[in-house]
């Protein structure tokens, strides 16, 4: 595709793309054994990101010249089923670890596992002023 020629500071670099690399699933076999090539991987996984750190549609990466929206999102979905994503932050949580040290004891989960309880409807049929009457304006102050 290729509207960028150099490097735009969005790329996956070569040290995080061979830590990466090996997470990915194996390339699924063609049923008839012929078809468009596909996009590569290193593609898809830079519009992917792209996608999750700039918060743009799935359909504006064809703007952008990284990779088609479908690949991404076909190739994003495949990838989020084979929990490549979950491994590769489950890494780089021990990498961080092993360097810098996280304080396990000290970590706090914040939020709610359950939805809220509805409110409470309340009956606006009901005249806001006791002088009020339903469907009498009241004069300005």
């Amino acid at each position: 595709m290729g509207l960028v020629v150099s490097d735009d500071g969005w790329r996956v670099p070569d040290e995080v793309w061979a830590e990466m690399e090996p997470l990915l699933p194996p390339r699924p076999a063609h049923p008839l054994g012929c078809h468009n090539p596909r996009v590569p991987d290193r593609d898809a996984m830079n519009a992917i990101l792209f996608v999750l750190r700039t918060g743009c549609q799935w359909n504006a990466l064809d703007a952008t010249g990284i990779c088609s929206c479908f690949s991404a999102y076909r190739r994003f979905r495949d990838w989020e089923e084979a929990g490549v994503f979950l491994e590769f932050w489950r890494r780089g949580l021990l990498a961080y670890d092993e360097r810098k040290g996280i304080e396990w004891e000290w970590l706090a989960a914040d939020g709610q596992m359950a939805k809220s309880p509805p409110r409470r409807r309340t009956n606006r049929s009901q005249p806001d002023r006791q002088s009020q009457t339903r469907g009498q304006a009241q004069p300005a102050l």
